[in-house]
């Protein structure tokens, strides 16, 4: 697999199946997410709560950290899940973190379809705003 093809329903099959690890024993909504990185390795997290619910981490979270324990690189391709399999947009602080680690090329699959990093986090602020003002 190159990084111009996404195989959609792989990334689908690995988002559900990191859902079903997550660990929601208070909201009860798990969640599932899945990337292909630049290299062509898909990585996958789920969400993990905590009692304090502000500890709680969410599967965008354990993706990057899976990222990172798998070799690092960067994000191609975007797959996120609910507990029924329905295709789950991140919410702002995860797009964030997401924007943090993609390709230029990054794609997401939306609820409206497969869109790019930029349509779903226009004008975002990143390393490369910190390395300007050095």
């Amino acid at each position: 697999m190159t990084i111009t093809e996404v195989d959609w329903q792989a990334l689908e099959a690995a988002a559900v199946a990191a859902m079903n690890n997550a660990y929601a024993p208070y909201s009860k909504f798990q969640v599932g997410a899945a990337a292909l990185t630049a290299d062509g390795r898909i990585v996958s997290g789920c969400n993990v709560e905590n009692a304090s619910y502000g500890l709680s981490l969410c599967a965008e979270c354990s993706l990057v950290g899976n990222l990172h324990m798998t070799g690092g690189g960067l994000l191609r391709a975007f797959y996120c899940v609910d507990g029924g399999g329905q295709v789950l947009m991140p919410c702002g602080r995860c797009r964030q973190l997401l924007y943090e680690f993609r390709a230029p090329d990054m794609e997401l699959m939306t609820t409206q379809g497969i869109k790019t990093m930029d349509q779903v986090l226009p004008d975002a602020f990143g390393p490369q705003h910190l390395e300007e003002t050095r």
